[in-house]
């Protein structure tokens, strides 16, 4: 039986060893916060840069982690995923009161984690997406989804760990998807860390700096 991750910064070196080398213009994009701590050590052995990528998910009232879908954005852009199977059964006015409310700490995020520095060009750049994790993967889908908008070169999926037909389905979107750990009985992304506490802002802003 594999051994879970110490935390998120060893997930990040043994998730870079999976990627091996990846040619071009290698632009890293953390999903905040959890996978920015991840996306560190992968953007330093790739050598390329790092930034942030904001998604929040659309929780159901009275079941937040029950994702309805997930908004991202870059730059201006805004992207909405909708998981159909939850969303239908959601008044349109409820959803869009969750999605104006997740937009808005969307923004707060931006600003808290770059102060006044506009997000990098993702334009013709072959972008590396890094979360700690996928369970449904309505977050990262929305990820790919508001970067391909952009115009990369290419889209990476890239995490430690992942629900195996959740990792499959993402290939459908991105150009490559690599989950360096599918474990044959999946119940949630924390049981591959034996340190898995919150990330904080503080954490995302240090991560970036490094």
């Amino acid at each position: 039986m594999r051994r879970p991750y110490p935390d998120r910064v060893a997930a990040g070196r043994v998730l870079a060893t999976e990627l091996g080398r990846v040619p071009g213009s290698v632009l890293v994009l953390g999903l905040a916060r959890g996978g920015v701590p991840v996306a560190a050590p992968v953007a330093v052995a790739l050598g390329a840069e790092l930034d942030v990528l904001i998604v929040r998910k659309l929780g159901l009232p009275g079941q937040p982690e029950l994702a309805m879908g997930a908004v991202a954005g870059v730059g201006d852009a805004l992207q909405v995923v909708r998981n159909e199977s939850i969303a239908e059964h959601v008044a349109p006015d409820v959803l869009e009161e969750v999605r104006a409310a997740e937009v808005r700490e969307l923004r707060r995020r931006e600003h808290a984690y770059r102060d006044d520095r506009p997000p990098i060009d993702v334009r013709d750049r072959v972008v590396v997406l890094v979360d700690d994790g996928l369970a449904t993967g309505a977050t990262m889908r929305a990820a790919v989804e508001a970067v391909r908008k952009q115009r990369p070169a290419r889209v990476i999926v890239a995490v430690p760990v992942g629900a195996a037909d959740t990792c499959r389905r993402l290939e459908r979107v991105a150009d490559e998807v690599v989950c360096a750990w599918t474990p044959r009985y999946f119940n949630a992304v924390g049981q591959a860390y034996r340190d898995f506490a919150p990330v904080t802002d503080d954490a995302v802003r240090a991560a970036l700096e490094t």
